[in-house]
């Protein structure tokens, strides 16, 4: 189906009721999509929400893709076609059996059936590449650290939690750069949220401050009025600036510094979640802006709670 034509009939659709908000968090592998899907998931429960990779609509095993010659971020080592038909099932509020691909041994493991709740969070490798995919999000979020930055992760998870050494997962990110510039990056574009956790540029940090985190708020859909946050008195946690964004368009920029005060970054979260319509009084989720057990990014609370806003608005 034409993108534009399922963009219509998903928005006559009879069922609108039942449809629920999708969104996007898009990025290279190692970017943190997974932390922040994991952190939405949590703050709206799982009666709510329901969160899949994308990543398991890849066409060969671990074993198989020594003989391809491209790699997983190239889209014909990935069922595309199948892809976009299950994400448009899905935003229109209807079930698919998903295909599960196991990171931790690289192998194909037996579907499962997925029911859409009241939210669908979408995280992977190549949600946003084609027209009719895109077509199926109310939002798209895509994750930009500094390559520096990213390749750390990367060292740190696949040596840890997948088994390899760092000569593999090295010369795999190698391997990987051209379909990444070719496949990847341009995703970008596509993004109504841009967020880039990073240590500000400039700014003399030691060595164990968290990184702080800057998130370009798009005109492309609307974002929630910051005014009574962004006092004064609240600088040192985030401001707002006008910026000119990679393509030379303006765009509002967020940044949230990782150095501030935990103090005050919590007044911040705590005034931006007094606006979500969620549960009156409710306290602020104890795991918001955790990244790993006892662990914790002000930074990453921040952007999990703009997301938030953003899903809560969507579904009014």
């Amino acid at each position: 189906m034409p993108d534009k034509l399922f963009r219509l009939r998903r928005s006559e659709a009879p069922e609108q009721g039942r449809r629920p908000v999708m969104v996007a968090i898009c990025g290279d592998s190692a970017t943190g999509k997974t932390t922040l899907t994991r952190g939405i998931a949590d703050i709206l429960g799982a009666d709510r929400a329901t969160a899949i990779c994308v990543d398991d609509y890849h066409k060969y095993d671990r074993a198989e893709r020594r003989d391809v010659p491209f790699t997983v971020l190239n889209p014909d080592c990935n069922y595309i076609d199948i892809m976009e038909q299950h994400l448009q099932l899905l935003a229109m509020g209807r079930p698919i059996l998903k295909p599960v691909y196991d990171h931790s041994t690289g192998t194909l493991a037996r579907p499962v059936r997925i029911e859409p709740r009241e939210f669908v969070i979408v995280e992977g490798l190549l949600p946003l590449h084609s027209k009719l995919s895109r077509a199926c999000f109310d939002i798209a979020v895509y994750l930009d650290p500094p390559e520096e930055i990213r390749r750390q992760w990367k060292l740190r998870r696949d040596c840890a939690d997948r088994g390899y050494t760092p000569e593999q997962v090295l010369a795999e990110l190698e391997r990987r750069e051209p379909d990444s510039a070719a496949y990847i990056r341009p995703q970008r574009q596509w993004a109504d949220l841009a967020i880039r956790f990073a240590p500000v540029a400039g700014h003399e940090d030691r060595k164990d401050t968290p990184l702080s985190a800057e998130i370009l708020l798009r005109p492309t859909i609307m974002h929630p009025d910051l005014s009574h946050v962004l006092t004064d008195d609240d600088r040192r946690t985030l401001h707002l600036k006008l910026i000119r964004d990679s393509d030379g368009r303006p765009v509002d920029a967020l940044h949230v510094h990782g150095y501030a005060p935990r103090e005050d970054s919590r007044i911040a979260e705590k005034a931006i979640w007094e606006q979500l319509s969620i549960d009156t009084g409710a306290a602020l989720p104890e795991r918001l802006g955790e990244y790993a057990p006892g662990k914790r990014s002000e930074a990453l609370a921040i952007a999990q709670l703009l997301l938030l806003w953003h899903l809560l608005e969507a579904r009014a």
